[in-house]
């Protein structure tokens, strides 16, 4: 029996990416400031926030594997939900008390270790409610005001951090302890708001190694998995290192005392990438439902590419803030129209008892591209002598390289509902 459209099911998980996405906004607008205090060298700090990728590689999978056949009165996804939000929420406000502490750099980075395993510890789980609740043909609207949200709690957190570092300088304790408080009381609302619905028999279970082997046995998945590593590499190369691709192309060099001085401006550009990710999300995901699936994908990226090619050649504060505004509404459409990829590709080969395990390697190929664009991306600005810039056409050719991944997807066909 077809499942009706619940928008209350679908605001409660709006809600809770919304705050999910405060929290990763503030690892990715506040973690490499901080950690300029400690190190100049872009290798070391890399590595530092590539532990979001290699407890990413891990946590969500695993996890994801265990709700899919988890029994218990509290449903299969919401107990991670709520107690990885409790802990994302203590883990936030310790980050800001280790680092006022004047703690050594490896304890600020192990704090920076319990957030990331704190967030993962609950995100298989929060994508997997989606394709629970909602109907293959539905996904894409779902998709579409789920990462709308997603990306406003970004803007929200890269808008006020901007406006409260240009008033305050740093003093971050406001952005940390508001952070906090949406993390808790998003997961508290989802855990006794969202129910959900009856999970479905599972006749017979796929062991871990059956689990892992059918990811690469079947090439559609294996493809889909493929490219999303190479778009969210691309993504990271400059999400991580933005305050010192900003401060290369303005002042010349990362020094700390320079990063210090364009903080202010990166997390209002984070915040106008986020308002361009708004722009294209919903269309993205209107395109996904009514266009097709992998002409949506392709589309989204190459707007996501042309702007970071254009990267090499930019030297001006207004060139900055366009090429991303313009690479932002094509990185909208692109999450938009991939996010239900994988629950239409389980409905496809009827494996929708196991969105959790699914949704988990989905995250892990999200958390790949961190830990090697942390590392990697590092390395290549240090043997490049500190040019940060060189990290926009390496990013462009990534995407480019994942378009025709995605149009070889023979599983991936038109559906018009």
């Amino acid at each position: 029996m077809e499942r009706k459209f619940n928008w209350g099911v679908v605001l409660g998980l709006a809600l809770l990416g919304f705050s999910r996405s405060m929290g990763w906004a503030l690892n990715k607008g506040f973690s490499f400031p901080l950690l300029s205090d400690y190190t100049s060298s872009a290798f070391v700090k890399g590595s530092i926030l590539a532990l979001e990728g290699f407890i990413g590689l891990i946590v969500p999978p695993l996890l994801g594997y265990y709700s899919d056949t988890l029994k218990s009165r509290h449903g299969r996804r919401r107990p991670f939900i709520f107690i990885g939000g409790i802990l994302a929420a203590l883990a936030t406000l310790m980050i800001w008390t280790v680092y006022r502490m004047g703690a050594p750099l490896w304890a600020f980075a192990l704090t920076l270790g319990f957030l990331y395993f704190s967030l993962h510890l609950y995100t298989a789980q929060f994508r997997a409610l989606m394709p629970d609740t909602v109907e293959s043909g539905q996904r894409g609207k779902a998709s579409g005001v789920i990462t709308l949200l997603e990306w406003a709690g970004n803007l929200f957190l890269f808008g006020l951090g901007g406006f409260l570092v240009a008033k305050y300088g740093k003093d971050y304790i406001g952005p940390f302890g508001l952070t906090a408080l949406f993390l808790f009381i998003a997961a508290a609302f989802v855990y006794h708001k969202v129910k959900e619905p009856e999970p479905p028999e599972i006749e017979e279970n796929e062991s871990l190694s059956g689990y892992v082997k059918s990811i690469f046995t079947t090439r559609d998945f294996l493809k889909f998995y493929t490219a999303q590593i190479l778009w969210w590499m691309s993504f990271e190369f400059i999400a991580i290192f933005l305050y010192g691709i900003i401060a290369f192309i303005l002042k010349g060099s990362a020094t700390p005392e320079n990063i210090d001085a364009v903080t202010s401006m990166g997390l209002y550009l984070m915040a106008l990438f986020n308002v361009a990710v708004l722009v294209g999300s919903l269309p993205g995901g209107y395109i996904y439902d009514r266009v097709g699936r992998r002409l949506s994908i392709i589309i989204g990226g190459f707007i996501f590419a042309l702007p970071l090619l254009w990267g090499w050649f930019i030297h001006t504060e207004a060139q900055i803030y366009m090429a991303l505004f313009m690479a932002g509404i094509g990185w909208g459409a692109l999450i938009a129209a991939s996010y239900p990829v994988v629950g239409d590709l389980l409905t496809k080969f009827e494996k929708e008892a196991f969105t959790g395990r699914y949704y988990g390697v989905y995250e892990a190929t999200k958390s790949i591209p961190v830990l090697l664009a942390g590392t990697v991306g590092g390395a290549i600005v240090d043997l490049a002598g500190g040019n940060y810039r060189i990290l926009f056409p390496i990013g462009a050719i990534l995407v480019l390289l994942a378009m025709p991944l995605i149009w070889s997807m023979k599983e991936l066909e038109v559906r018009r509902e």
